[in-house]
């Protein structure tokens, strides 16, 4: 039996419009599941990073680049095998934006750590994106290869072995307007913390609550609260005086960190303090504060900057609040 002829029927403005089933379009149910592909991807991606990160810090790796460039290698990879978007640059940075805005928080991490970790980060998913991009330009494929390139930059501070130095020193040197005589008295005393601390240290840093103890004699101590930071208590910074030389017009202290539970370890470790001071005339005093403390968080080219910036503001505070009489800032 035919089928009879459906003859269009003209419009109002006498066009004739032809009616019938509207077919879906292959094109856009491949998007659809090319779109939920790649979510799945992702969801599995950042599943699998905070799983990483879990383990590692249980291990005792979360200082190492393990964390700071590993994370990201492998989220980078996961992401590129997802169906292939425009740009694998595009889709692995923002995965890894997701990776730093959502599963960071629900592991723990404070907003200073996302903020130091995230050019790691970023950097890394740039690096493997780009390598991705070029290479399949011309048709090939490195996923694998690009991982197995860059894996052992990641290892950084897993062993001794895999570790640079990690002992650094930080110094700042002011000329203050007092003689020598009252430095002196101004570090006999208690150390200050009124003073507003430096810009770069106020980013959320664990900051001194109270500080306490007094003197310059062998065996004086020294006792800094500090606060706590990103869920951890706070905790205190011991230090004695091992060494003490006063003259008329110069002098020398050596402290030395005898106990420290502050949240401050987990950026570094406060190992020693040196004031030295030197009179350039009645009214007028150099002095120099050198600290000494351990780098704690790999890799090394890229947080050791970092702390010896924090560490030198911090020398510099303590010069400033610590030295004038009172408490006032010198030329």
């Amino acid at each position: 039996m035919s089928t009879p002829e459906t003859n269009p029927e003209p419009n109002a403005e006498g066009r004739i419009e032809s009616f019938g089933p509207v077919e879906s379009t292959p094109s856009l149910t491949r998007s659809g599941a090319t779109r939920s592909i790649g979510i799945a991807f992702l969801v599995t991606a950042l599943i699998l990073a905070a799983f990483i990160y879990r383990v590692l810090r249980n291990i005792g790796m979360m200082h190492t680049s393990l964390i700071f460039l590993g994370i990201p290698l492998i989220l980078g990879a996961l992401l590129a095998m997802a169906p292939r978007p425009k740009s694998a640059t595009g889709g692995i940075l923002r995965g890894i934006a997701l990776a730093l805005l959502i599963v960071a928080p629900l592991v723990g991490e404070g907003y200073l750590c996302i903020l130091f970790a995230s050019p790691l980060f970023f950097g890394v998913g740039l690096l493997v994106g780009g390598i991705i991009d070029i290479s399949r330009k011309h048709k090939r494929t490195v996923t694998l290869s690009c991982v197995i390139v860059l894996l052992p930059f990641t290892l950084e501070g897993t062993t001794p072995q895999l570790s640079f130095n990690r002992t650094q020193f930080a110094t700042a040197t002011r000329i203050v307007n007092a003689p020598a005589a009252q430095i002196v008295a101004a570090l006999a005393q208690s150390p200050q913390i009124a003073a507003p601390l430096p810009r770069f240290l106020r980013i959320g840093f664990p900051r001194p609550l109270s500080a306490t103890g007094s003197g310059l004699a062998i065996g004086s101590v020294r006792v800094i609260h500090f606060t706590g930071a990103e869920g951890d208590p706070p905790g205190d910074l011991t230090m004695r005086v091992v060494q003490s030389d006063l003259q008329p017009a110069s002098g020398h202290i050596h402290f030395e960190t005898i106990n420290d539970s502050s949240k401050l370890t987990q950026w570094l470790r406060w190992r020693s303090s040196d004031v030295s001071w030197q009179a350039i005339d009645s009214t007028h005093t150099a002095i120099t504060w050198r600290i000494g403390f351990d780098r704690q968080l790999d890799p090394y080219w890229y947080f050791a900057p970092w702390e010896q910036l924090a560490v030198h503001q911090a020398a510099g505070y303590l010069i400033t609040a610590n030295t004038m009489p009172h408490g006032q800032p010198g030329s």
